[in-house]
Order: C-alpha cells, then structure tokens, then sequence
C-alpha cells in the first residue's frame, strides 16, 4: 500500500476515518508534541547546568542541524513511502528495492524500543502527575531541602503510589491513542501543544519578573567555551539525536499518515524549530528561578523534582506556579507518550487483524505490565542489580538496564540505520520522489549530510556511550 492510499481506520465510535493527518500543521503539532517530552523540561535544563551553559546551548543547535534534521527527515521520508507501521514499512520497501529483507530489523528495533521506553516513562510521567497535586495542596511552602527530598524519597519508596499514578498516566495515554489518527492523537495535540505554550510562556513572564533573568539568559546565550569539555560536544550530540524522538519508529509511524502532497523538508524543519524553542523557553523558566534561589544550575535529574519544588516553596505564588509547572511536564510527556504507544498499537492492529481499541487495550496492557519492573526497581528490588558482574552494568538495577539498553544502544542504533537506508540502499531517485525536492541544492546538502556526516556523528556518540 502506497502512502497516498486512502486507507480507512475505525475511531473509537466505530465510524470510518481517513488515516491520514488532516493537514500540515496537525502533523506538526503532533510531531513537536512527540519530540516535546521529558527530554526539553526535565533533561534540557539540567545537561545545559552540567557543561557551562552558552557553548554547550550552541553546539546542541548545530547538532540538530547536523544530525537530528537530516535523520528526521529520512524517517518521515520512509514512513510515508511504506506507509504501514515500522515493521512492515520497512519489509516492503525493502522487497521493492531488492535488497535485504533483514532491513526488517529496523522496524522491529523501533517498535520493541518504543515499547520498552513507554514502560519506564509511563512511570516517570506519574511522578509529575503526581506533583502537580503535592504542588496545588502547597505542600511545598515553606518546605526545606530535607522536606522535599523525602517527598521525593516516599514517593520512590511506595510502590502502591508509584503504581496508582503509573496506572493513571497509562490510562490517559490508552485513552487518546485508541481513538485513532484524527478523532485521537491529532486533536489531543490540538489542544494540548497550544496549551503547552502558553503554560511555559506564562512561566517564562513570571521568571522575567526576578531580579535574576538576566543571569538566566547569560547563562543559555553567553557562550564561553572554556566550560564546554569533550564530554559535553558529546552529551551535546546526544541530546540532539534522542531529543526528536529518533530511531524508536515513531518519526516512521507518523509519516505514514502524511499526506503525499505535503513537504517534508518544510515540516521537519518546523518540528526542530517549535521542539529547540521549547528547550530555551524551558532554560529560561527554569535557570531565573533557580539562580534567584541560589540553587545550583547543574544539580542534575534532581533539578525538576527536588531543586525546583525548594524554589516553588520559597517564593511568592510559587504554589500556583508549581502547580502549572507540573501540569506542563504533564502535557509534555503525555504527547510522547502517545507518540511512544503509536508504533506499537499500530503493528498489533495491522497485523493481528483486530480492532484500533483493542490492539491498544493489548498493547498498553504488555506495556504497563512490563512498568511493574520499574517501579520494583525503585525500591524492593533496588538492590537487585541483574548483571552486576560485569563492570559496566555494576549497581545497575532492572530500570537502569532498560534506560541503558534504549538510550545508548538500541536508539543510536535505529537513527544509524534510518540514515544508512535512506541513504545509500534505497535508490536516490526513490528518495527524491518521495521528498519532492528535485535535484535541488537543498536536496543535495541534505543527502550529503545524510550519507556522510550524521552517521559518523552517530556512530561517535554510539560508540562513545558504550565505552
């Protein structure tokens, strides 16, 4: 099936729908939304914090020029070529080609990454689920460090709590992504990017009125370079690479519902643009409050969970602003984590012959299941470290393994592939049909980009986590 199809899929209702986004801009909001996760509000910050701020900010940007552009674009390109879930997109195509069908495994390596991600994000997006009612109680006021600290500790410590808002968080994903392309994933996004926006933008005026702002703003634009270390070229690399939601099929999956009619190149490069303009509007929520405070800008995960509720409870309205801080960490791993589910829900509906609420009651009930893993790793199987003889996973629990598996192996692996096939196996004039950019300038320092540089620049962050 060709990706100009009109292949119909039911909704929730049971009525008919075309599955196929309704226009260009639905696409990317619900591609922004996907790329928009955790990543931007919670991990963004925090790596900027660790290595210096300014230089390391600039070299994240010519990194996603580099390698997170052209990757996404070579995903979408072959998701709307083959027009099917990963897997099978990538069966077909390369039985059109005449090339090897192991190609396959490169639809298998994002839809099995997708599936153990959601797993532990899942529960990650019920702690913020979770804070934003610690938040709006003000439980927060007034709190010290040893305050929050064990609000955190007791959250980790129970893992009845930690299941309830895993269960939550799972259910409201299920819920938007059963309903299909258009009657679920596009008009959730719909609403919930747009008001993702303006929460940041309203924490981003509240950080302007601190006498720190402008210490906030020389720290993300005021490069200096003595601060930026090999390591941090490097995180900054990797951060490029997994903030776009690369190498784990959902770039793939969402391109098969793309119109033909509609630019790749155009879209791609809104995604980047609206997703790097969420991390520095993040940065500049984020580093105003905690200079304020005299916290430390590189305190690292704790930043979100622990650094930030101390400054939420220290200053004025900083229940109502800790309140709308956790709803937006909320929106942003929602929309990810029905990104996350999509491929998944996707392959079980295609090939399984069942229907789109039942594949996802299916998919999402493996899924939760498998959370459970995670959620015993943060406390009765904290000291259960499965392959601890080994020097690289010692003290790495069940949770810390899958984390390892997805971030350093399995997603540099998938971005590598994606940028190795559209590039050198399938045939360029393929390429340039589906993209619809001619022989152009553009389309040549793309391929270029794609065929040369970004694999190296993969491959050396591949290689570098893995050491």
């Amino acid at each position: 099936m060709s990706s100009t199809s009109t292949t119909l899929t039911r909704d929730a209702s049971g009525e008919q729908a075309p599955r196929l986004w309704s226009s260009r801009f639905a696409f990317v909001l619900a591609a922004t939304g996907s790329a928009v996760g955790l990543g931007n509000i919670w991990k963004f910050p925090y790596i900027t914090g660790e290595n210096g701020g300014g230089a390391f900010v600039l070299v994240y940007l010519l990194c996603i020029a580099l390698i997170g552009l052209p990757i996404m674009m070579a995903e979408v390109m072959i998701g709307r070529r083959g027009g099917h879930n990963p897997i099978t997109t990538m069966k077909n195509l390369a039985a059109k080609a005449g090339i090897s069908a192991r190609w396959q495994g490169l639809g298998w390596l994002g839809v099995v990454g997708s599936f153990i991600i959601l797993s532990f994000y899942s529960v990650i997006g019920g702690w913020a689920v979770s804070y934003v009612g610690t938040s709006a109680t003000g439980t927060f006021a007034g709190a010290d460090a040893d305050a929050v600290g064990a609000l955190f500790g007791n959250l980790l410590g129970s893992p009845s709590t930690l299941l309830l808002w895993h269960t939550l968080f799972m259910a409201l994903v299920m819920v938007v992504v059963a309903r299909g392309v258009r009657a679920g994933l596009e008009k959730a996004t719909t609403w919930l990017m747009p008001a993702l926006f303006v929460l940041l933008l309203m924490l981003v005026g509240y950080a302007f009125t601190t006498d720190s702002f402008g210490q906030g703003v020389s720290f993300l634009f005021s490069p200096d370079f003595s601060k930026l270390s090999t390591e941090g070229v490097l995180t900054a690399m990797g951060h490029a690479f997994f903030t776009l939601s690369l190498g784990m099929g959902v770039m793939m999956v969402y391109g098969a519902y793309l119109p033909k009619q509609v630019s790749i190149a155009k879209v791609s490069i809104a995604v980047s643009l609206m997703d790097t303009l969420v991390a520095l509007l993040a940065g500049l929520a984020i580093f105003p409050i905690v200079f304020a405070n005299g916290l430390e800008p590189g305190a690292g995960p704790g930043l979100i969970f622990q650094t930030l509720p101390l400054a939420f409870g220290q200053m004025p309205g900083g229940t109502l602003f800790g309140t709308l801080f956790f709803v937006l960490l909320v929106f942003a791993a929602w929309t990810s984590a029905i990104s996350l589910l999509e491929p998944v829900v996707s392959w079980v509906e295609e090939n399984k012959g069942i229907s789109r609420v039942t594949s996802t009651l299916v998919a999402g009930a493996a899924i939760w299941t498998m959370g459970l893993l995670t959620i015993l790793s943060l406390n009765e199987w904290s000291g259960f470290h499965p392959l601890g003889m080994f020097a690289t996973f010692e003290g790495k629990t069940i949770f810390d393994l899958l984390d390892y598996l997805t971030a350093n192996i399995m997603l540099p692996l998938g971005g590598l592939l994606v940028a190795l096939f559209a590039g050198w196996a399938l045939r360029r004039d393929s390429v340039q049909d589906e993209l619809g950019m001619g022989d152009s300038a553009m389309f040549r320092i793309w391929y270029g980009l794609l065929r040369y540089v970004t694999p190296i620049g993969v491959l050396v962050v591949f290689v570098y986590n893995l050491i």
